[in-house]
């Protein structure tokens, strides 16, 4: 009996798996990790429509929450249907903790007390959908403008890679 519930188990988990993979092209979301120049975290992208999309983001780093929302345009690039380019448009808001570093306008600066962080975002970028994978692999430019805590703006180059389905 539990022999049969193994091949079972089994076979549905193989189905199961290459129907993701033959999605893998096109895919509606992605969950995975964020590796940026300034801070680390979490990446959630949805798809509303073949070509747009809405992209969370966490980012961390020592005495930084950063909480991201960004409005994509996503369009074939080199004509290759597992890359594309994207661009688009946000929001962010966190908060940061006292003696923390930033850069404004190459000049080194510590924020001297605890405050909250809002701005306004952009993303450029190209993602790569592995072929015969549910993986996906983007490298982007991420400029921010930061309004509450002085004005100053800083742009992060980052790296993600998701889990597509």
């Amino acid at each position: 009996m539990q022999k049969s519930t193994l091949k079972i188990t089994l076979i549905v988990l193989t189905i199961v798996l290459f129907q993701n993979l033959s999605q893998a092209q096109s895919y509606k979301t992605g969950i995975g990790v964020r590796l940026g120049g300034y801070e680390n975290g979490l990446t959630v992208k949805h798809f509303t429509k073949s070509n747009t999309a809405i992209e969370g983001i966490l980012g961390l780093r020592p005495g930084v929450f950063i909480l991201t929302l960004l409005y994509e345009k996503h369009a074939k690039a080199f004509n290759e249907s597992s890359l594309k380019w994207f661009y688009g448009i946000g929001g962010h808001i966190g908060s940061i903790g006292e003696k923390r570093y930033y850069r404004r306008f190459n000049d080194d600066r510590y924020y001297n007390d605890n405050g909250v962080l809002l701005g306004v975002d952009g993303i450029l970028g190209l993602e790569w959908v592995i072929p015969e994978l549910p993986i996906s692999v983007g490298a982007d430019l991420h400029p921010r403008l930061e309004l509450l805590n002085g004005a100053f703006i800083d742009i992060e180059p980052a790296l993600s890679i998701r889990y597509i389905f």
